[in-house]
Parts: structure tokens; C-alpha cells; sequence
């Protein structure tokens, strides 16, 4: 029976994020999907999508993330992480901690990152991967990134243990890469964990092996759309105009004088048995502020 909204998934190393979502897919989720990627060495928070939840992709994926991870020195890859093939190798015996510390720290002073030649991103149309994979290597491209506090949790030379939090689409192995560099010995990113991937912690992830084994009784363990979105403001629809908005219709923010609405503000709309309507966002009309239809979730 296809469900309708989200799991919070502790994936597991060795799998892609879309082999997570082919093996959910078969417990009878016709319509399935997930919101920000994690490598496949990677593990942590993965956001599954289910159903109309497929509708929250772009607002589940803009969220802040939580990452612990350990970069190893003393080589480079084509990758920039373990999985990658060696493409050199340098001493690092005579780097002190407190550089590797200072440098650590300095990532929230970045504004910008290198995109790593493997990735998904795009070069003319085709992913970094794709050229990779025919023998080309893809043009230095870079991208905004924004990295909102980052420690040092453990020193153990070669190897660094780290927690950051950062803007949606932050290479965490470019930011292991580029240290590296910094540092003239290279480094690897060699393990990930996604802590938290805003509003969702790992702490309230299910194994896939726990998915995988609920079967017809998958429902039990997704979360609604009603509670998918936390850290949306509510607005509570009459029948009238639960009908209204299914029409397309806008209705006034005076409707519901308990919900601050600036243009641009989003809000979650539930009807009258507390079932997800709509997203929802204000906009000016006319001399009014009203909210109209963001994305229905019928």
C-alpha cells in the first residue's frame, strides 16, 4: 500500500542513496524519493519520501546539516575521500595538531568551496562523474557554501576527527581536501556521518533493516505529512476553506489571525481533522496579504 510522507532512515555504508529508496520501494511505495544525497561510503540521516511527501523535496532539502567525520593526511584522491584512487602520497609526520586545529576552525571563515571533480555536478550538461568515468577531467568549478560552526573533536595524527554544521550542498570531503592542500600533505575524507539534517537527528532514524522488516505494516513507522515539516507555522482550514484552496483559491491572512504572514512566510495548511491540505506562502495581492497554494498535497 503506497504511504504518504516521510521515514528517517540511518543508512548504512556501502549503499547509494537511491539503493536505500529501490529497497523501501519495494514494500509496495510506488512513488518514492529522498532529500539530500549522502555518498555511498557515508552514514547518517537520510529523509525518504513517500508518496504526496515526494511534494516537501525542495523544502527538505534547504535545511542546515550536522556532520561528524574523520579525514586522514598524508594522501590524495581523485575523489578526495577513501574511496577514491590514490593520486598522491606525502609525509605528514612533521604537521603539528594545532595547525590541522586552527585550520579546522578556520572553515567558517569559507564563503565558497571546490566541487570535486566526481560528483553529480554538472559540466555541460553531463555530471563531473560521467567525464570522469571517459577519461576527461572536468573544469575547476566552484560553489557558495556556508559553514556555520565546525570543531575539533580528536587529534590522532594521521587521522582528525570532526563535527561541522553547514549550508545544504557542502562538500565535506572538499573541505577535507582543501585542508590537505593547505597543509602540503594531502588528505582524505574517510569516514561521514550525517547527524542532522534540519529539523530530522540521527537519533530519530530507523535502520533500513527495521524498514525493510515491517513490511505491510510499513505505515506504522512513517512519519505524516501533517508532522513533516516541525518547523512550518500550522494553519488550521474549515471544510469551506479546505474547498477554496483544493480550487486554487487564495485566501486572506486575516483568515487565520494567529499566523504571522509577511510576504514570502510559508506555512503548512491542514484541514479540519488535522490531515496535510497544502504548503501554503503569503504574497501581496492587491493591497492584501493572502495565502495562496505553494504545492497541494492531494
Amino acid at each position: 500500500m503506497q504511504q504518504h510522507g516521510i521515514l528517517i532512515v540511518a543508512k548504512p555504508p556501502g549503499l547509494t542513496s537511491a539503493q536505500v529508496t529501490n529497497r523501501i520501494k519495494r514494500l509496495g511505495q510506488r512513488k518514492i524519493g529522498h532529500a539530500g544525497t549522502l555518498d555511498p561510503m557515508a552514514t547518517g540521516v537520510l529523509v525518504v519520501l513517500l508518496g504526496h511527501g515526494t511534494k516537501l523535496a525542495e523544502h527538505l532539502n534547504t535545511g542546515t546539516k550536522v556532520y561528524r567525520g574523520v579525514l586522514r593526511l598524508g594522501l590524495t584522491t581523485d575523489t578526495y575521500d577513501r574511496e577514491g584512487s590514490v593520486t598522491s602520497e606525502a609525509p605528514w609526520q612533521h604537521i603539528e595538531p594545532d595547525s590541522v586545529r586552527r585550520l579546522i576552525l578556520s572553515w567558517t571563515e569559507l564563503t565558497e568551496q571546490e566541487v570535486p571533480p566526481v560528483s553529480a555536478a554538472k559540466h555541460g550538461g553531463k555530471p563531473g562523474y560521467l567525464l570522469v568515468r571517459q577519461g576527461i577531467t572536468p573544469p575547476a568549478k566552484t560553489k557558495p557554501i556556508t559553514v556555520f560552526s565546525a570543531q575539533v573533536l580528536r587529534v590522532d595524527l594521521p587521522r582528525v576527527e570532526f563535527r561541522v554544521t553547514c549550508s545544504t550542498g557542502t562538500y565535506v570531503r572538499s573541505l577535507a581536501h582543501s585542508l590537505g592542500m593547505r597543509l602540503g600533505c594531502g588528505a582524505v575524507l574517510e569516514e561521514l556521518e550525517r547527524e542532522a539534517c534540519h529539523p530530522f537527528t540521527l537519533d530519530q532514524a530507523l535502520s533500513l533493516e527495521e524498514i525493510l522488516a515491517a513490511g505491510d505494516d510499513l505505515g506504522r513507522l512513517v512519519i505524516p505529512l501533517a508532522e513533516a515539516l516541525p518547523h512550518w507555522p500550522r494553519l488550521i482550514a474549515t471544510e469551506a476553506q479546505a474547498s477554496m484552496v483544493r480550487q486554487g483559491q487564495m485566501l486572506p491572512a486575516g483568515m487565520f489571525p494567529g499566523v504571522t504572514a509577511a510576504p514570502g512566510d510559508k506555512a503548512l495548511m491542514l484541514d479540519s481533522s488535522g490531515a496535510a491540505l497544502a504548503l501554503m506562502q503569503a504574497k501581496i495581492h492587491g493591497k492584501t496579504v493572502v495565502w495562496r497554494v505553494l504545492r497541494g498535497l492531494w
